[in-house]
């Protein structure tokens, strides 16, 4: 009666614990409720849905001129740019006697044109050669700088791993892939950056700290990156206004092809694959009958 007497006050003090516990984290979990992103009619969705090259362009502009002095992208090459399916692929005519690209336009082949590769892609070369590439010389075991060529990744604005955590307290994540990353990955992005507000009254942020903003759509509310699309942070070129609105769009849209730069791609194989496989579903069933004509089944 002694052992089942103190197993039943055990039970009982851990019972109150638990319940402790789950009043105290009961705030928190509701403090880390996000909202649903806000659903947006992208060009790129669906089976046949194709990117806007106008709006990746605008996209890579944002990512260059803002975005790039935090996030890396690691896992893209300048080369991939000027690929099939790329924002700044481009047509040509390829000159036999000089082996030279001539009449090089900016865009997907038309009229005999045909795809210029992307190392001789002339807007490919001169968006790496912005970048500069430090490496160790073979021959002298010293550092060297060079231009980045089109086989180079995105350069990375941090030395080393650690310098990135060091400088921010949190390494802010690759964007490579973040739309694949992240639920509902192209309207949460979206969303995020367009979604700063003001905290509700009374709430502060974990800890107090000072370099928080509040985003309703972040896992928690409070995140560290601050509100980065300004109305006209950049000029584009091609003279879209650029809203916050529309830059999150085009981010967006580059982002989520440098997730999946062959994308575009696939769907065109895919496409005449089905097709392909209806034709000949039609042939056999044609044979078939054929073939089974005077034959009682």
């Amino acid at each position: 009666m002694a052992i089942a007497h103190r197993a039943l006050s055990a039970f009982a003090r851990m019972a109150a614990v638990v319940g402790a516990l789950g009043v105290m984290t009961a705030p928190a979990v509701h403090a880390a409720e996000a909202l649903h992103p806000h659903k947006i009619d992208w060009t790129f969705d669906g089976p046949l849905g194709s990117f806007d090259q106008a709006s990746v362009q605008r996209g890579f502009q944002i990512y260059k001129e803002v975005c790039a002095a935090c996030h890396t992208l690691d896992h893209l090459t300048y080369r991939n740019l000027g690929e099939k399916g790329g924002p700044f692929v481009a047509s040509g005519r390829l000159n036999a006697a000089t082996g030279a690209w001539e009449d090089v336009k900016l865009g997907p082949p038309h009229h005999g044109g045909k795809l210029v590769p992307a190392a001789d892609n002339p807007f490919v070369r001169a968006i790496a050669a912005e970048y500069q590439i430090t490496e160790i010389d073979p021959t002298t075991g010293q550092e060297v700088t060079r231009p980045a060529r089109p086989s180079d990744r995105f350069v990375s604005p941090y030395t080393n791993p650690y310098e990135a955590k060091a400088i921010h307290g949190v390494a802010p994540p690759d964007l490579s892939v973040i739309i694949k990353a992240r639920h509902d990955g192209s309207n949460y992005v979206h969303s995020l950056l367009t979604g700063y507000v003001d905290p509700p009254e009374g709430e502060q942020p974990p800890g107090g700290a000072a370099n928080l903003s509040y985003n309703p759509y972040f896992p928690g509310g409070w995140i560290s990156m601050p509100p980065q699309l300004l109305p006209d942070r950049v000029a584009y070129t091609d003279g879209t206004p650029a809203t916050p609105d529309q830059m999150a769009r085009d981010v967006v849209s580059f982002l989520t092809w440098a997730s999946d730069p062959k994308a575009a791609e696939r769907k065109q194989t895919g496409l005449a694959v089905l097709i392909y496989l209806t034709i000949l579903a039609g042939l056999l069933y044609a044979a078939y009958r054929q073939v089974w004509r005077d034959v009682k089944h």
